[in-house]
């Protein structure tokens, strides 16, 4: 397929990475123009394009933006992007860590519904719930043993299924997340994010996440992570999240 990145950090980067491996003809994009990327394209093999580029004449667009940079969004980007083009949401919402707040999201809004609002169009949440070290290094092949999983939401079931075919592309089961008013369920300090679970430990995350909970628990991360000190392992964060955001599948 023709895929459209825009966004080059550690989950775009490594998403153009991977499924340009996989044999697809992938154009990335960020903030700083064409000239930026055309090294980084290159080097993976894939085409440097601006945000203009890389969404037009492709069949996915995967946007791996911080959550309020989809306001900086050039006015009318999609306009003509046809119903039909998957776009991917891989964005988390970190206020008072990263991001300024979303009084929409405050009040209950599943942070990609917001995305899906800004943008005019459907958006499928997907790449969202596991670290950058997780999926740049802990993709296996299907069927081995160990298999981590990703969730998936949206409502379009087609949409959602190119999602998920690329979920497992890129070394993952896929696990249906249910409907894009239910992706809160794999949002930041949930049962399902970030905790490294296989399939069936996901399904039963994704089941045991309660409204309301998560974001107590996520105004609580900055403290925790300073528990760890400067330079957490992967091994050391992934304990906290499953301490912290589902001790009872931990155990």
């Amino acid at each position: 397929m023709n895929v459209g990145i825009i966004g080059t950090g550690n989950i775009g980067g490594t998403l153009a990475r991977k499924l340009t491996a996989a044999g697809h003809h992938v154009r990335v994009a960020n903030s700083k123009g064409k000239d930026n990327v055309a090294e980084f394209a290159k080097q993976i093999g894939a085409t440097a394009a601006d945000v203009h580029d890389a969404v037009n004449h492709v069949e996915v667009i995967i946007l791996a933006i911080p959550l309020p940079a989809m306001r900086k969004l050039p006015a009318g980007l999609f306009d003509g992007v046809a119903p039909e083009v998957t776009v991917i949401d891989t964005s988390n919402y970190y206020p008072g860590m990263r991001d300024e707040r979303i009084a929409e999201i405050d009040q209950g809004m599943p942070e990609s519904a917001w995305v899906s609002q800004q943008l005019g169009r459907p958006v499928i949440k997907a790449f969202n719930n596991a670290l950058a070290y997780t999926l740049a290094n802990l993709g296996k092949l299907k069927g081995d043993q160990g298999r981590l999983a990703l969730a998936v939401a949206g409502d379009d079931d087609q949409a959602k299924q190119i999602a998920m075919n690329l979920v497992d592309e890129a070394g993952f089961d896929p696990v249906d997340g249910g409907s894009l008013m239910e992706s809160w369920r794999q949002q930041p300090s949930t049962p399902a994010y970030c905790c490294d679970w296989d399939a069936d430990k996901t399904r039963a995350a994704l089941a045991s996440a309660v409204k309301g909970e998560a974001e107590q628990k996520r105004d609580q991360m900055p403290a925790a992570f300073a528990k760890l000190g400067p330079s957490p392992t992967h091994e050391e964060v992934v304990a906290m999240n499953r301490r912290i955001n589902a001790p009872d599948l931990a155990n």
